[in-house]
């Protein structure tokens, strides 16, 4: 057990500690402001503040852990391991140059989206704000590259610090927004198709359709039984987040009252687990989340738990306090819509902390590394491309052990016009993955 000292106590340090030692480093640990208590310990021993204690390791701090609210930091940036970090330390005594802690709490905790900033088209924080961008490591999960350094400074000071840390976990998530192409619309959303692929005289669209709704090709979308088949293939468990919510300009799938719809859902939930994506709508009005995430557990005759935002229209603290209180335990929207990358600057599920309240929630969030639209639409990137950012972005994360989550929709995996080339792209993920 490691026993910690700090002057002071708070919601902070109490959060941040656990997260970095418990969630990614897996040690115990016990914080204490007892200076009788701590100088009496005799095994591993760290002292976070201004001055050292003894020969204890010493980090020293910046006030951020010790504040409450929310204030702006003019952030001081200083290069470590081809890293830039802010937050610099002055102590010739401290075993790192800057706060980490604080460092990983700022990230973690996403306090630059609580501070002014500019809103993109979508009214997201949107991956050109972030420090993480700005500075060039959006593409590394810096908490816990740093904090297997923290490991390793441990260990040189303590030899019999030898945490037993999981290995590399990979969970596949799809994203259902329209669950077919062509099937299931209804006759005016049908006829609406017909006319605007008339209007652009798009008769290989026309023709399509048609063969589709005769029964003579599949539905593009039905891309169920490919999903199926290699996941089982390869021992893996997804998580499916559909869309369930009333027709509107952004929230296209089918009707929440279609039997074919429920039974597809159905047979999702009998391999897989199944979340809501709230609608984007469901963030302007939220009686529209409750009675969204109420008609999918009546579907499921289950508790839905799990939540990713449609359009991943996060915007903090409200989104994640309105998912608090209906009981969503774990919710996978963390991340950018243009930009792969990291975030919170981690690949590890930690627990949401709400800012303006000064206190962790139970809310487990998910950080994802990537959107497949991000690299097809965002980035135009063909599959070729595609898949040597996510060779690197898998390699990232298995190097310290993080759990990697991309984001995948059944559309994407149509092998269909501008899709086409990208399922033998996601065998390829897969095969990365679990090598």
């Amino acid at each position: 057990m490691i026993l910690i000292y700090t002057e002071k106590i708070t919601n902070r340090i109490k959060y941040i500690f656990h997260l970095i030692f418990d969630g990614i480093l897996y040690s115990e640990i016990s914080l204490t402001n007892n200076l009788e208590e701590f100088q009496q310990h005799e095994g591993i021993k760290i002292s976070y503040g201004r001055e050292p204690i003894a020969d204890e390791l010493f980090f020293a701090s910046i006030n951020l852990l010790f504040e409450r609210g929310i204030s702006h930091h003019d952030l001081v940036f200083i290069e470590h391991r081809d890293i830039p970090v802010f937050f610099p330390v002055y102590h010739p005594q401290s075993a790192l140059p800057f706060d980490y802690f604080a460092f990983a709490f700022y990230m973690v905790s996403r306090y630059e989206e609580y501070l002014p900033y500019k809103k993109d088209e979508y009214g997201r924080f949107g991956a050109s704000e972030s420090i993480a961008y700005q500075k060039g490591f959006l593409n590394k999960p810096v908490v816990n590259i740093l904090a297997l350094e923290l490991k390793d400074i441990l260990t040189k000071k303590y030899p019999d610090f030898n945490p037993k840390i999981p290995g590399f976990q990979f969970t596949p998530t799809i994203d259902i927004d329209a669950a077919w192409a062509y099937r299931q619309k209804g006759l005016f959303r049908t006829l609406g198709g017909y006319a605007a692929s008339l209007l652009r005289l798009d008769f290989k669209e026309i023709k399509l359709r048609t063969r589709v709704l005769a029964g003579l090709d599949p539905d593009p979308f039905d891309t169920y039984d490919f999903l199926l088949n290699i996941h089982r293939k390869y021992k893996l468990q997804p998580i499916f987040f559909i869309l369930f919510a009333s027709y509107g300009l952004n929230d296209k799938n089918i009707s929440v009252r279609n039997l074919k719809f429920h039974t597809l859902i159905k047979s999702l939930a009998d391999y897989a687990k199944v979340g809501i994506h709230p609608s984007y709508n469901s963030n302007l009005v939220t009686k529209k989340l409750r009675l969204e995430i109420e008609q999918l557990t009546k579907v499921l005759n289950r508790e839905v738990t799990k939540s990713r935002q449609h359009f991943l229209m996060l915007r903090l603290p409200s989104t994640y306090r309105n998912l608090i209180n209906l009981d969503i335990r774990d919710d996978y929207s963390m991340g950018f819509a243009s930009q792969p990358g990291f975030r919170a600057g981690i690949c590890s599920t930690f627990n949401f902390y709400d800012l303006d309240l000064d206190a962790e929630t139970k809310l487990r969030v998910h950080p994802f590394t990537f959107m497949e639209g991000t690299l097809r639409d965002y980035m135009n990137l063909d599959a070729e491309a595609a898949l040597k950012i996510i060779r690197t972005l898998i390699k990232e994360v298995k190097d310290v052990n993080g759990t990697f989550i991309p984001i995948w929709h059944n559309e994407s995996l149509s092998d269909k016009k501008r899709w086409a080339g990208w399922q033998n792209l996601y065998t390829e993920m897969i095969k990365m993955a679990t090598s």
